[in-house]
């Protein structure tokens, strides 16, 4: 079947086949932050975009639950999948759809009556807080139809149908483009426009997808015993905590920090935050393949092709090595007009300087995540969780130690060289662990 070729292609073009779509998808996903980012900083002043950038370390925590969430509750999906028991199958993706539905509606909740105490604790600068503030309560808003998205972007991921979601999050990013510009430019909305636009063109596309999926699952046999299951949301859960933390160290890192960052002052901070955006869209192929790994780890565990994963996992690294090439000499030469075209005309030097000091430096680095993220993969593909979990809560720990005992004593660089060291003691306790072949037996 054409939906199986993760079980029969080879692993190489496989991998590339199935990471492809959710790859330049995921890019478009990042232009919804980048577009808001680039829109408030050119038209609107560069304290909005260091409103936007304050919001944007917990507004990523929000993202990477759904990501994570999704990218855990479809493990299960592929498993059964490749196993070909389609109303099993059918059983786990109604409970993922349920469950993340309800997790959305608390947290919305929570954000909308918490938002400004949260944007306090992490010592947001006084005269962009009210503004941050207004971009959150809006973002919350539509907490409900970025969990819908991601969850089902992650269950199309889990059949083999990538591409859906990536026509998907074309249509709804160059919508929410669209929609930034007029309403900052043409209502002068300023940061509450570009808040709208994103909620309004996610919304959109959630609705879409879900029509589509439902479609999708009709083309399988099978009927859950139950839309909810006790059980199935038991098994899911232990894929899926691991995997939103896994997904969520890096945010969570850097809302840690944030205060630290914050201190230095609303220059740096917008400098920083826009360095911030374009690594987030760096990382976008090392995160494509390390969810390519746990689908692909999922279905080849479940048709009992034990071989065929590790020969994956060689492949995924080869993969890593050419993105992260190319990742490091991009930066390397095009560090400063990148981050110029966050600032705008009216952007400060000491910004310009803070952000292109990060790009050049951590451009050095993709590799490392690129290996930990493969790694990571594999273990929640085959729900190997215990030393996945442990080496994310290294990487969380040793970057928010590092960054708020010594950015305060030695300057804001401090921050970001806690990133590559945190990305380098996860891989190596994830790789530890692959090498024991403890994962090959999880699923069995």
């Amino acid at each position: 079947m054409e939906k199986e070729y993760l079980l029969r292609e080879r692993p190489l073009r496989a991998l590339f086949l199935f990471a492809l779509p959710m790859i330049v998808g995921n890019l478009f996903q990042q232009f919804y932050t980048m577009a808001d980012s680039m829109v408030v900083g050119r038209y609107v002043s560069e304290n909005a975009l260091a409103a936007v950038g304050a919001s944007y370390s917990l507004t990523n925590v929000f993202i990477c639950v759904a990501i994570g969430g999704g990218a855990g509750a479809s493990v299960l999906t592929s498993r059964y999948f490749g196993a070909r028991e389609y109303d099993r199958m059918k059983g786990s993706i109604s409970t993922a759809l349920l469950s993340f539905l309800a997790v959305s509606l608390v947290l919305a909740a929570l954000g909308l009556s918490l938002g400004r105490e949260f944007m306090i604790l992490l010592k947001t600068p006084e005269d962009i807080l009210n503004m941050a503030v207004e971009y959150l309560n809006i973002y919350f808003c539509g907490l409900p139809f970025l969990f819908m998205y991601n969850v089902l972007s992650s269950m199309f991921n889990a059949l083999g149908r990538s591409r859906i979601p990536l026509y998907l999050l074309i249509f709804s990013s160059v919508f929410n483009i669209v929609l930034d510009i007029w309403m900052v430019r043409s209502l002068h909305l300023g940061i509450a426009g570009v808040a709208w636009a994103t909620l309004i063109a996610q919304g959109i596309s959630a609705l879409v997808s879900f029509l589509i999926f439902l479609r999708e699952l009709k083309s399988y046999p099978g009927t859950p015993k139950k839309l909810c299951s006790p059980g199935e949301l038991s098994s899911m859960c232990r894929v899926a905590l691991p995997s939103i933390f896994q997904q969520s160290t890096v945010s969570i890192g850097m809302m840690l920090v944030q205060s630290v960052v914050n201190s230095f002052g609303p220059q740096m901070l917008a400098g920083f935050s826009a360095g911030m955006r374009v690594e987030s869209l760096c990382i976008v192929p090392m995160a494509a393949l390390g969810n390519a790994m746990s689908s692909y780890t999922a279905q080849n565990l479940g048709s009992r092709q034990t071989g065929r994963v590790r020969e994956g996992y060689h492949a995924a690294l080869r993969l890593t090595a050419f993105f992260a090439v190319f990742l490091c000499l991009s930066l390397e030469f095009f560090h400063a007009p990148i981050i110029a075209s966050f600032l705008g005309s009216d952007g400060t030097s000491l910004a310009l300087e803070t952000g292109s000091s990060y790009l050049r430096f951590i451009g050095f680095f993709f590799a490392l995540i690129g290996l930990k993220m493969s790694t990571d993969g594999l273990l929640r593909g085959a729900a190997d969780m215990k030393l996945f979990t442990l080496a994310n809560l290294a990487n969380l720990s040793l970057r928010v130690i590092f960054a708020v005992t010594m950015a305060p004593r030695f300057g804001i660089a401090m921050v970001w060289y806690a990133v590559p060291l945190g990305w380098l003691v996860n891989f190596l306790i994830s790789f530890w662990e692959y090498r024991t072949g403890k994962w090959e037996r999880k699923l069995s």
